[in-house]
Parts: C-alpha cells; sequence; structure tokens
C-alpha cells in the first residue's frame, strides 16, 4: 500500500472513531510504528488531525469551540451507553443527586426514570426533560435556571445560586475534555463555574467520560483529576491515560460494550477498579 493510500485509510478511521493509536495501526497496515508515525506526523501538518502521545485524534478548532447537544449526541453511542449502564448501579433509591449537562449524562437519564423516590438536581434541559416526561410520580426533579448555553446547559450566577444552597449525595459530571496537567475541562467560563458549585454541593463526584475526552482541552478546568471519586469510562481508553488516571483519580472504572447497551467492568492497572 502507498503512503497516499494508507494515510487515507488513517484519517477515515480517525474521522470514524474519534482516535486512533500507533500500535493498532501499525498491526492493522503490517508497517513499524514509526511509519505510522511520519503518516500521522504528515496528516497533522496539514491539518486533518491532531497528533497526541501515541496516536492521533481529530482536530478540534480550538478550547472555546462547544458543540451543539444534538452534535454530540451521535458520537459515541455505544461508549455512552455503556458507561450510563455501569454509573446507574451507583444510584439508589431516595438519593438526592445531581447530573451536569452532556449527552452522556442524558444517557443516564434514561436509566435513572424507575428508581423510586429520587431527587435530581440538574442544569440540563434534555435531563430535566427526559426525568419529567418518564420518570415516577414519586421523583422530585430540581431545574436550574441560568443562560442556556449551545450544549443546552443552564449556567451563570442564577445557577450558581441556586446549586449553592444544596446538598447532594452524588453528582454524576460530564466533561469536555481530560489531560494529566489540565484536568477535567470545558470550553465555556460560565458552564465551568456552573460545574465547580455542583461539585462543591456534592458529597461523591463520578465523572463520565468516554475515551475520546483523553487529549481534548477546554479552555477552563472544572476541577482537577483527584477530585473525582470514580471515572467511568471505556476500554478503548489509551494505555498512557490509563497510567495517568488509575494514579490520580480514586477510582477508575472501564466497561467494555457488549452489545446495545450492555456492558462489564474491566480492571485497570493502576489505581481501584471493579
Amino acid at each position: 500500500m502507498l503512503a497516499q493510500q494508507r494515510q487515507a485509510a488513517i484519517l477515515e478511521r480517525v474521522r470514524a472513531a474519534g482516535g486512533v493509536r500507533v500500535t493498532e495501526l501499525a498491526a492493522e497496515f503490517g508497517v513499524s510504528d514509526m511509519t505510522i508515525r511520519r503518516d500521522l506526523e504528515s496528516l497533522h501538518e496539514r491539518g486533518l488531525l491532531a497528533k497526541v502521545h501515541g496516536g492521533a485524534t481529530i482536530a478540534g478548532p480550538g478550547s472555546t469551540d462547544e458543540p451543539g447537544f444534538r452534535a454530540k449526541s451521535v458520537r459515541q453511542l455505544t461508549e455512552k451507553a455503556a458507561i450510563a449502564d455501569r454509573a446507574a448501579q451507583l444510584v439508589r433509591p431516595g438519593a438526592a443527586i445531581a447530573l451536569s449537562a452532556g449527552t452522556t449524562t442524558a444517557e443516564l437519564a434514561h436509566r435513572l426514570v424507575d428508581v423510586p423516590g429520587l431527587t435530581v438536581v440538574t442544569n440540563s434541559l434534555p435531563v430535566a426533560e427526559i426525568l419529567h416526561t418518564g420518570g415516577r410520580p414519586d421523583q422530585t426533579v430540581v431545574l436550574t435556571g441560568g443562560v442556556r448555553t449551545p450544549s443546552d446547559a443552564l449556567v451563570g450566577p442564577l445557577a450558581v445560586g441556586a446549586i449553592r444552597s444544596l446538598h447532594l449525595d452524588l453528582l454524576f459530571l460530564g466533561v469536555h475534555g481530560i489531560t494529566e496537567r489540565a484536568g477535567f475541562t470545558t470550553p465555556n467560563l460560565m458552564e465551568a463555574e456552573t460545574d465547580r458549585a455542583l461539585v462543591a454541593a456534592a458529597d461523591r463526584l463520578v465523572v463520565l467520560a468516554d475515551h475520546t475526552k483523553w487529549g481534548t482541552v477546554g479552555i477552563s478546568s472544572i476541577v482537577e483529576l483527584a477530585a473525582a471519586q470514580v471515572l467511568v469510562t471505556d476500554d478503548r481508553l489509551p494505555a498512557d491515560a490509563r497510567r495517568v488516571l488509575g494514579d490520580r483519580v480514586g477510582e477508575l472504572v472501564m466497561v467494555s460494550a457488549t452489545g446495545a447497551g450492555r456492558a462489564t467492568a474491566t480492571p485497570t492497572s493502576g489505581g481501584a477498579a471493579e
């Protein structure tokens, strides 16, 4: 296969999966890691993808780019379903929890409609609608006020003021990006402030993020990696990310999609796991 043909095939895989690993591409195409790295460098220089440690991801327009809820809702569907299935196991009847804005937290909301006596605080319009229309009559849904963002989150002083008076058992937080240096990030400054208020109001923080969030950086940090008691992700997470996150978060849980909405837990090589 010519280099041009191989690079075109690599670019197709990046666009389909959101990211690729050097080792996997080398094995697939029967070439050395160095050859794949040269391919990725060429594609990176042309602005067609973004190089990350150990592989490459889709080239992003910048740290303040904020895709709309509808655009994000069609990405990594299997991974998000598996993550939501696992996260739902952490919710107990009668609990007071919060769900931040995001497509993965919206997936989780679908799985909470039958939990008795649940109180859910959210700044997400889709999450509130899911629980309002499909939830049990003994559930309470609290929607914060605020300014609406492209991702259908309510943010700003009104949202922060409402959240600061609350005391919650558990927060499920969706994030835009994760890196070792910046921690959990978002492309919206006001959303970062609202998310930090949610973190402060909850006894326990569970971050929900598929593997494509690793290496992505939003303009504003929400909290550092160590603030998360649990991070639920999928097993396509790169090896370097597993090492970093296994050392930093309280518990790294990786799930493997085994069908529509089903998942199995995968042990990690770092910190605690299930």
